[in-house]
């Protein structure tokens, strides 16, 4: 099953997002691996602190959790890991984009030559599409603001939007959280 989770800074969609994870794992008797895939770097001490109360919260859970640091190749990762009686939450998405645009040089962004992107995200789009495991996907809902001025911020505005739209349409299940309220935009058939 494949969940995405959406949502603005400050909604509260990683903490729903584990708290999905907790869910999957209370109603399996059976047992289940617990995966954290962290896409973000800490490039400046305000990103560092970010990052370390991920880690505290996760520390403080229940759950055991396994942390793989993953900034760029998702898609390997994740098929490199897949099994069944696994969770795997991937935060964020957002984040792993802005890795990959980082990588370009302005030259490449203005001739829109991302086609490494497109590769990687057509590679993740595959590989969640086979996924036995049960996997959450935490993205910024990016859209609901106002055009960014700076070619870069556009880019990832746009290059957001279109991996979020992705995700929804093979994904299970999609949630919005605002105010740290889910709201369902997808549900599982069940």
């Amino acid at each position: 099953m494949i969940h995405l989770v959406l949502g603005g800074a400050r909604s509260g969609k990683s903490r729903f997002a584990e708290q999905q994870v907790a869910d999957i794992i209370a109603a399996q008797p059976q047992g289940m691996d617990v995966i954290y895939i962290a896409t973000a770097t800490a490039g400046d001490d305000e990103m560092s602190s970010r990052i370390a109360r991920h880690q505290q919260d996760r520390q403080a859970s229940q759950l055991l959790w396994q942390t793989i640091e993953t900034p760029l190749a998702l898609a390997d990762c994740l098929s490199k890991i897949d099994k069944t009686h696994q969770v795997i939450l991937v935060d964020c998405l957002t984040l792993y984009l802005t890795n990959h645009l980082l990588s370009f040089t302005s030259e490449q962004l203005q001739s829109g030559t991302l086609s490494r992107w497109q590769t990687e995200k057509q590679q993740l789009l595959s590989t969640l599409a086979k996924m036995q495991s049960h996997v959450v996907l935490v993205s910024n809902e990016v859209g609901s603001g106002i055009v960014p001025m700076g070619q870069l911020s556009r880019e990832f505005v746009d290059q957001a939007g279109w991996l979020n739209q992705a995700v929804a349409s093979l994904a299970d299940q999609v949630s919005l959280v605002v105010a740290g309220l889910p709201l369902s935009l997808k549900a599982p058939n069940l």
